[in-house]
C-alpha cells in the first residue's frame, strides 16, 4: 500500500462519515421542526416504534418521514447526475437541467392538469414530458452517428427555452385558475406531495443509477484526460457518452417527475465534493450522493421554516443559493466549451 493511498482513504472515510452524520442530523431536525414542533425524543420514539399512536406519531411517520426520504433520494440523484454530466461534457457549468429535462417535466405536468390527458396523473405527465425532451435533445445533438458535447449543450438550451415558453403560454391562456397555484409550486420545485407510494420508483432509479455509474468510474476518469487520451486507452468515447447520457437523463426524469424543477443541486454539490475529495469518480460519486442528500434535506427544512407558516418552494431556495454560485463559477472558470473565456 502506497503512502499516498492511506491519507486519501482516510480522507474519504472521514468525509463520508461526516456527511452521513450531517444527513442524519438534518433528517432529525426536519422531523422535529415545522408548523408543529415535536421534541427529538418523541421523534426517535415514533421512528423506533416506542411511541403510542397519536398526532405526533402520525406527523412523523406519515407526513414528514416520506418527505425527508424523498429529499434525500432526489438530492443524491441530482448530485450524482450533475457529477457525471460535468465529466461527459468536460464543462464545469453542466447541470442535469441543462438537458431540458426539467422544462419537459414541467410542460408534461401542466398539460395533464390543464387539459386532462386521459387518466394520466401529474407525475406521469411530468415523466412523459421528461422523456420527450430527452428524445428531442438526443436527436438534435446526434449527427452522423456521433454525439458531441457542443451540440448536446446547445440542443438542451434550445429545448429548454421552447418548452418553458410553451408552459408559460398554457398557463397564461388556461381558464383553470384553481390549479395555477399547484402548478406554479410544482414548476418551482417542491417536496410537499411526498407520500410513501411515491418513494419506491425514484429510490430504485437513484440506487441503480449510482451502482451503474460507480461501475463506470474508470472510463469517466479517462474522459477527464481528454478525448484523444481516452481513445488511445481503448474507450469508444462516442458510444460511451451516448449510453451514459441516456442513463443520466432517465434517472433525472424519474426524479423530476416526483419533485418538480429543483435546480443547481447538480451544479453546486459536485464542485464542493471535487474540491475536497478530488476528481476520481470512485470516491467522488458516493461523496456527491451523500452531499446532495444532506444539502436538499437541509434546504427543504429551510423552505418549511424560514417563512412559517407559509412554505417556500425548495427550488426557489436552491436557485437563490445556486445563482450566485453559478456566477462565481463562471468567473472562476478558465475554459467553458463554446464560450470564450
Amino acid at each position: 500500500m502506497s503512502a499516498r493511498a492511506v491519507p486519501g482513504r482516510l480522507r474519504f472515510a472521514l468525509l463520508t462519515t461526516s456527511l452521513a452524520a450531517l444527513l442524519v442530523a438534518g433528517a432529525l431536525a426536519s422531523l422535529a421542526l415545522g408548523s408543529v414542533r415535536i421534541p427529538v425524543g418523541d421523534v426517535v420514539a415514533a421512528l423506533t416504534g416506542g411511541a403510542e399512536p397519536g398526532p405526533f406519531t402520525t406527523i412523523v411517520r406519515d407526513v414528514r418521514l416520506p418527505r425527508v426520504l424523498l429529499a434525500a433520494v432526489v438530492g443524491a440523484g441530482l448530485a450524482v447526475v450533475g457529477t457525471v454530466l460535468q465529466a461527459l461534457v468536460r464543462n464545469p457549468l453542466a447541470d442535469p437541467f441543462l438537458l431540458g429535462i426539467s422544462s419537459g417535466a414541467s410542460t408534461g405536468a401542466v398539460l395533464v392538469v390543464v387539459f386532462g390527458v386521459g387518466t394520466l396523473t401529474m407525475n406521469a405527465g411530468a415523466f412523459a414530458g421528461s422523456l420527450c425532451a430527452l428524445v428531442a435533445v438526443y436527436a438534435m445533438a446526434r449527427r452522423g452517428g456521433v454525439l458531441t458535447t457542443g451540440r448536446l449543450v446547445l440542443a438542451g438550451v434550445a429545448i429548454q427555452y421552447i418548452l418553458s415558453a410553451l408552459t408559460s403560454l398554457v398557463l397564461v391562456t388556461s381558464s383553470k385558475t384553481e390549479h395555477l397555484r399547484e402548478i406554479l409550486f410544482w414548476t418551482l420545485g417542491g417536496l410537499g406531495g411526498a407520500r410513501w407510494n411515491s418513494l419506491p420508483l425514484p429510490a430504485v432509479a437513484m440506487l441503480l443509477g449510482l451502482v451503474a455509474l460507480m461501475a463506470l468510474a474508470r472510463p469517466l476518469d479517462l474522459l477527464l484526460a481528454g478525448e484523444e487520451s481516452a481513445t488511445v486507452m481503448g474507450l469508444d468515447t462516442g458510444r460511451f457518452r451516448a449510453a451514459v447520457f441516456l442513463l443520466a437523463s432517465l434517472v433525472t426524469a424519474v426524479l423530476v417527475a416526483v419533485s418538480g424543477a429543483i435546480g443547481f443541486v447538480g451544479l453546486m454539490v459536485p464542485h464542493a465534493a471535487r474540491m475536497v475529495i478530488g476528481a476520481g469518480h470512485r470516491a467522488l460519486l458516493p461523496v456527491s450522493a451523500l452531499g446532495g442528500a444532506a444539502f436538499l434535506v437541509l434546504a427543504d427544512l429551510a423552505s418549511r421554516t424560514v417563512a412559517a407558516p407559509e412554505e417556500i418552494p425548495v427550488g426557489v431556495l436552491t436557485a437563490l443559493t445556486g445563482g450566485p454560485f453559478f456566477l462565481w463559477l463562471l468567473r472562476r472558470s478558465q475554459r467553458t466549451e463554446g464560450v470564450p473565456s
